[in-house]
């Protein structure tokens, strides 16, 4: 049992920490949200704020921290790096 409650837990974590990309890669490949993704650039705010509004929402959301690490690398087109996220200790 205690290998399959640390698989669980490293698989939650692995998710979580990409959290972001991964939604941000269901905005792209979701023509409805991309649709409207594009709808609010379009309203005049930077790609910057919104990108990083979507992020502090998912961060609120979920009740994350961050992990104090970026990645530069994600695999959305839509963002260029972002935030590592990490769920927060319980006391």
């Amino acid at each position: 049992m205690e290998k399959l409650n640390d698989f669980k837990k490293k698989v939650v974590d692995e998710f979580t920490t990409h959290l972001t990309d991964k939604v941000f890669l269901m905005i792209q490949n979701d023509k409805e949200l991309m649709k409207e993704y594009l709808s609010v650039i379009e309203e005049g705010s930077s790609l910057a704020y919104i990108n990083s509004e979507i992020a502090k929402e998912i961060k609120k959301r979920y009740d994350l921290d961050n992990l104090d690490r970026k990645n530069e690398m994600p695999v959305s087109n839509l963002i260029q790096s972002y935030e590592l996220f990490k769920t927060k200790k319980r006391p």
